[in-house]
C-alpha cells in the first residue's frame, strides 16, 4: 500500500462511457479512490451500493468518488446501470493504476493462491497528495468510514 503524505500516482483510464479520465482532472477537489476486485460480486456490489447511497453526502462536500477495477468498460456499464451508480467507475484491465497504488496482491481462497485486487481506499487531497489510506476495507462500512474520516479531517 502507498503511504499518506506522498503524491498520488496520476493515471488515465477509461470510464464506463469510454471517456479518458485522469486523476489530475480532479486537482482542486478531494477524491475518494477505491479499488475493488470485480463488478457484480456480492462484496463489490454492497460496497458500490453503499457509496451510491451516500453519494449526496460526498457531493455536498465537493468530494469525487472513483471506483477502479480491472473489469471492462462494458462490464462497468452493466454494473452502473443495474445498481444506479452515480459516481465514476474506471476500467483498468492493464493494471496500470492497480499496480501503481500497490493493490495487486497475492490472495488465498479455499487454499488456492492467485493474484488479484485487494479492496482498499485512498483519500487524495486537493493537491493530489494521499491524505488517508484504508487497506483491507469492509464493503458494507467503507463509505460510512470515509465520511466519518472526512468529518473529522475538517
Amino acid at each position: 500500500m502507498l503511504e499518506k503524505g506522498i503524491k498520488a500516482p496520476d493515471f488515465t483510464l477509461s470510464d464506463k462511457d469510454g471517456n479518458a479520465v485522469s486523476l489530475s482532472d480532479f486537482l482542486g477537489k478531494k477524491v475518494v479512490l477505491y479499488f475493488y476486485p470485480r463488478d457484480n460480486t456480492p462484496g463489490c456490489t454492497r460496497q458500490a451500493c453503499a457509496f451510491a447511497s451516500h453519494y449526496d453526502a460526498f457531493k455536498a462536500q465537493d468530494v469525487a468518488v472513483i471506483g477502479v477495477s480491472k473489469d471492462s468498460v462494458a462490464s462497468h456499464v452493466k454494473f452502473a446501470e443495474k445498481y444506479n451508480l452515480p459516481f465514476v467507475l474506471l476500467s483498468d484491465p492493464e493494471l496500470a493504476a492497480i499496480q501503481a497504488y500497490d493493490v495487486w496482491k497475492e490472495k488465498k481462497l479455499y487454499g488456492k493462491v492467485s493474484m488479484g485486487v485487494v479492496r482498499a481506499t485512498y483519500v487524495i487531497d486537493e493537491n493530489g497528495v494521499i491524505e488517508h489510506v484504508m487497506p483491507k476495507v469492509k464493503p458494507d462500512t467503507n463509505a460510512e468510514e470515509i465520511l466519518a474520516y472526512l468529518a473529522g479531517a475538517k
